[in-house]
């Protein structure tokens, strides 16, 4: 039995030495870790974020009529370029049946005021005349004279007034009737002129359409939209997240969708001071302008667009791939490791700058000529055939 035991116990010496072995020679056999290096290179880094948004002219004037009335004729059509003082449509005025019979109304009262302001100034004047005649001879006082000669003026300057009235009413008359009156010049007028220059964008009226002036309780109908279109602006917004890192005066590059391998500088010069919620984000609205664009591109309003707003930017400066960097586990300062042998490394602790995601400034640590690590490197995947 003894003899049968140690037989067992060195059987699974051998056994286990084998094991040993087999393991040991699978160990050497696999392929060394060879690290790669890279070195520094001289790159532009810039650190933006993307607002989206649209361009649109920085000031649209929406031409409205000054009166009611029916549209008669439009001169104008979308696209068009007009002067300020152009005629952009014409409204043929429809009266009121109420207003017109009280302003007709009043034009007869009028006439009877002025009637009975004449025949009062007619009686002053008579009596003034003998007032007179009789002051000359001395028959009365000069304090009766006076008084004589003031009720004449008084009766006189009533009659001017009057008259001034029935015009008045004769001219209210007119505007309800026509849409205008001489003598008020462009106060009143049916013609619809352009109060600015610059294109028409919109024409949201038509012939025969029915307009109302502006007024205390209606903003009135617009018969037409113009606007500067050599002056546009970028109107967009950012996420909460993003509103903290920009301020005005940042430089903006603006992409076109429709424009394709074309961008256009601009400087964003407002932020909304509060957020509006959208589908449970806050967003907070900016407005950037364009700088001079050139005359052969055209813009067109409303073109949905991106603006890159440039946090930061390093020219021409040492960076380094991002991934090169590691952070020290308790101080979290980046270090990288410099080759100094053969796969033999040293760590640098390095200052860095601007950072753009993947490629960083290194301000100082390492030189041009250094060969960093690549220690995140991918191995690669073995082969189906083999071990």
């Amino acid at each position: 039995m003894k003899r049968t035991g140690t037989i067992v116990i060195l059987v699974g010496i051998v056994l286990l030495f084998s094991v040993a072995m087999f393991w040991l020679w699978k160990k050497n056999a696999e392929d060394p870790i060879v690290y790669k290096t890279q070195t520094p290179t001289t790159d532009t880094i810039i650190k933006k974020t993307v607002a989206t948004g649209s361009i649109v002219p920085k000031e649209e004037v929406l031409i409205k009529p000054n009166i009611s009335g029916i549209i008669d004729e439009i001169f104008v059509e979308a696209g068009n370029i007009v002067e300020r003082g152009d005629l952009i449509a014409k409204v043929k005025v429809v009266p009121n049946v109420s207003s017109l019979t009280s302003a007709k109304n009043n034009i007869n009262a009028a006439r009877t005021q002025v009637e009975t302001a004449r025949l009062a100034f007619e009686n002053q004047k008579s009596i003034y005349d003998r007032q007179k005649e009789l002051f000359e001879k001395g028959v009365i006082s000069a304090n009766e004279f006076d008084n004589a000669q003031l009720s004449y003026n008084q009766a006189q300057q009533r009659y001017k007034q009057e008259q001034v009235n029935l015009t008045g009413a004769r001219q209210n008359y007119d505007i309800i009737k026509t849409g205008t009156t001489s003598g008020l010049g462009a106060s009143a007028n049916t013609e619809i002129k352009a109060t600015v220059s610059g294109m028409v964008l919109d024409v949201p009226v038509k012939t025969g359409n029915q307009v109302i002036e502006a007024n205390n309780f209606n903003d009135g109908t617009t018969i037409a939209t113009l606007a500067d279109v050599e002056k546009m602006i970028f109107e967009g917004k950012v996420d909460e997240s993003e509103v903290g890192k920009i301020k005005e005066g940042l430089p903006l590059e603006i992409t076109v969708g429709a424009i394709e391998n074309q961008k256009f500088d601009a400087v964003l010069d407002y932020i909304a001071p509060k957020g509006v919620d959208e589908n449970g984000a806050i967003q907070f609205e900016i407005k950037g302008s364009l700088k001079k664009i050139d005359t052969t591109t055209f813009i067109r309003a409303g073109l949905s667009a991106n603006a890159s707003i440039i946090l930061a930017r390093a020219d021409s400066v040492m960076a380094i791939n991002e991934a090169l960097v590691q952070y020290d586990p308790k101080t979290q300062k980046p270090f990288v490791e410099v080759e100094t042998g053969d796969q033999e490394f040293t760590r640098k602790d390095v200052e860095l700058g601007v950072s753009d995601g993947i490629k960083v400034e290194v301000l100082s640590g390492v030189g041009k000529d250094d060969k960093i690590k690549v220690w995140n490197q991918i191995k690669p995947a073995k082969s189906a055939g083999r071990g």
